[in-house]
């Protein structure tokens, strides 16, 4: 049979079930790497700041996406942001139960015109909603690791409590 003739009798088809192993890297890239290391190093967010537009980008990259500058501006972004979205998880990633729901936000914050951060939001379900001010909490630096997880999540601001 060749690859223009259609098969319809699932018998004719050869397969082989096999687990294969594949290894692979993912990289943050320059501008992700200089946001983890800032975050793990010193517990600050970085932006990146495009001068032709004005904008300021978070998570950071490396071009711009309306003018296609490069960009190399770093900025630290204000940790007291907003919910603009947020959702309820009860099932984990792996579909198990969990045992208390967890809410997860989209957060923005002032300064920052692309973007924003997703992470947990630190409250019950029932006192989640949008517009809810919120500031980053960042682990103790000795438990960092340079990752997103050196955020806990979001909790509510002062002014919230």
């Amino acid at each position: 049979m060749t690859f223009l003739e259609r098969t319809t009798d699932s018998r004719r088809l050869r397969h082989w079930d096999v687990d294969m192993s594949v290894d692979y890297i993912y990289t943050s890239g320059i501008a992700g790497e200089r946001f983890f290391r800032a975050l793990r190093d010193e517990g600050r967010i970085l932006a990146v700041h495009c001068p032709a537009c004005k904008a300021n980008y978070l998570p950071p990259r490396m071009f711009c996406e309306r003018c296609f500058t490069e960009l190399t501006d770093y900025v630290d972004v204000n940790p007291e942001g907003k919910v603009v979205s947020f959702t309820i998880a009860h099932v984990d990633r792996r579909s198990q139960p969990l045992p208390q729901p967890l809410v997860y936000a989209f957060v923005t914050f002032r300064g920052v015109e692309r973007g924003g951060l997703v992470h947990r939001l630190l409250v019950s379900p029932d006192r989640a909603k949008i517009g809810m001010a919120v500031r980053v909490r960042i682990r103790p630096r000795e438990q960092r690791t340079g990752t997103i997880l050196d955020i806990e999540g979001f909790e509510p601001s002062a002014s919230q409590l």
